[in-house]
């Protein structure tokens, strides 16, 4: 029996989320996708805390006329401004079980243009 799409990202995001991991020189760049916003984290899975996020509910994201690609954009290059005042340059893409695409594959295009290193 096939499964739905909720169980299905479920397995794919165990599966990548067994080799992908973050550490406190090299965070884990996790992505989390609504049907309306986008969400961004830096992960430090050793110490099991969140270093900073971003999502498009922020200020000055929020209030833009945009497509989702381009506030997903937007928010990949906020991520990537954090970490560079953070002092973080690489981090590993965890995509969250969503397929590298759209508004994934912008926001990582975003955080690359923003200095981040995968």
């Amino acid at each position: 029996m096939a499964f739905s799409k909720a169980k299905r990202r479920k397995r794919i995001q165990y599966r990548i989320r067994k080799v992908v991991s973050g550490t406190a020189e090299r965070p884990r760049l996790a992505v989390f996708r609504s049907n309306k916003e986008i969400y961004a984290q830096l992960i430090d899975d050793v110490s099991g805390k969140t270093l900073l996020s971003a999502s498009s509910r922020e200020k000055g994201l929020a209030e833009q006329k945009a497509t989702k690609i381009e506030v997903s954009k937007m928010v990949g290059q906020r991520v990537a401004e954090k970490a560079k005042e953070a002092g973080i340059e690489s981090v590993v893409f965890d995509r969250g079980g969503y397929l590298y695409h759209g508004r994934v594959k912008s926001l990582a295009e975003g955080a690359r243009e923003g200095g981040l290193k995968f």
